[in-house]
């Protein structure tokens, strides 16, 4: 496996667009991710959601009560990590965790504070803030560390301002997918759209543009060996700054025999598990 020339890499101001669920329930969902994440629903149908913050869609849901149960051995979702803008965004979230629903657990991960949960079909969610960027760690070859941390819940506790929605500045930081195989994972996201390893864990890679600590997650933990189907993860963007950058990757997929699906300002394409990825301009 190659590793990618700084023109084939990513720049900085890539970042992760909107995430698409495919849900059974598409009220409860629709409910949950209002009052518990505390987005708000910007558009919404007999089968759609769209909710975010501000004007800015974040989460897509996708109303389907066929859909069957994600099988065991199916690969998809690990977490949608929505990224607040302070501690005290936090503290709220934390809030409303405690007042809605229940927390699943709390890491310090060195480079972030993150809040742990899992929606009411299963789908993990990650909550967090980052720390400064120059107090993040580093290793000698300039790649950030990460790790995972006892979070002190009273400091974030006591940060909170009552406030009940996510505040303006609130995106969706990373997304962590489960996979059948790292290796491939890294040909695809890597090697072929340009993204950069950071930290690499027992069976988990974590990768990014611009040295942001990880845009993309991955891991083996629970040895998924098929492709993603069912309910859950449907799709995600990444985004990138310009229309050069687009057709940059654009050409790295087609020499590398991936089929390619264009739409109006961006592109579609199937990675390892048939996990799809839509490719946006900013």
């Amino acid at each position: 496996m190659t590793t990618p020339s700084d023109t084939d890499t990513l720049p900085q101001g890539t970042r992760i667009g909107r995430t698409a669920l495919r849900v059974n329930d598409l009220d409860e969902l629709t409910g949950f991710y209002r009052d518990v994440v505390g987005l708000s629903v910007l558009n919404e149908s007999e089968t759609r959601s769209v909710l975010g913050v501000a004007d800015t869609p974040l989460l897509v849901l996708e109303g389907d009560a066929d859909a069957p149960t994600r099988h065991r051995s199916g690969a998809g979702l690990y977490h949608t990590a929505f990224r607040v803008p302070s501690r005290a965004a936090l503290g709220d979230a934390l809030a409303r965790i405690r007042d809605h629903w229940q927390l699943g657990g709390a890491s310090d991960h060195w480079v972030s504070e993150a809040l742990y949960l899992t929606d009411p079909e299963g789908n993990g969610i990650e909550i967090y803030r980052d720390f400064p960027r120059d107090e993040w760690p580093r290793s000698d070859d300039g790649r950030v560390r990460i790790s995972t941390e006892p979070l002190d819940l009273d400091t974030i506790e006591a940060a909170a301002t009552g406030n009940t929605q996510a505040p303006p500045g609130t995106d969706i930081g990373h997304i962590h997918l489960e996979v059948s195989s790292l290796d491939a994972f890294r040909d695809f996201y890597v090697d072929t759209l340009g993204f950069e390893v950071q930290t690499t864990v027992p069976a988990a890679s974590f990768v990014s543009a611009g040295g942001y600590h990880h845009h993309i997650g991955a891991n083996t933990w629970h040895h998924r060996t098929s492709p993603v189907s069912g309910r859950g993860l449907s799709w995600f963007e990444v985004v990138v700054p310009d229309q050069a950058m687009l057709t940059d990757v654009q050409s790295r997929l087609e020499s590398s025999a991936i089929p390619v699906t264009e739409t109006d300002g961006g592109l579609i394409v199937h990675g390892p598990d048939e996990i799809e990825v839509r490719i946006q301009v900013e």
